[in-house]
């Protein structure tokens, strides 16, 4: 996991809120995709794709949190 460690954790964040949460209105992809997901209804290959590509900045976040506080023990 050391290729976590020359992107900033800003960078990450600020990932999260334009990436991970657009669009903003009427609700987040995200949101929406999850709930697709719980629902059981998360079937178009689009829809996958979309979990992904608007999840990946926030899996990335947790894996840098991890990392940083695994690099302090």
């Amino acid at each position: 996991m050391k290729w976590l460690d020359p992107i900033p954790l800003p960078f990450i964040i600020i990932a999260c809120i334009l990436l991970g949460l657009a669009p903003f209105f009427p609700e987040p992809h995200i949101l929406e995709k999850l709930r697709m997901l719980r629902d059981g209804t998360l079937k178009r290959p689009l829809d996958i794709f979309d979990l992904f590509y608007h999840g990946v900045p926030f899996i990335l976040l947790t894996l840098k949190i991890v990392r940083i506080l695994l690099l302090k023990k």
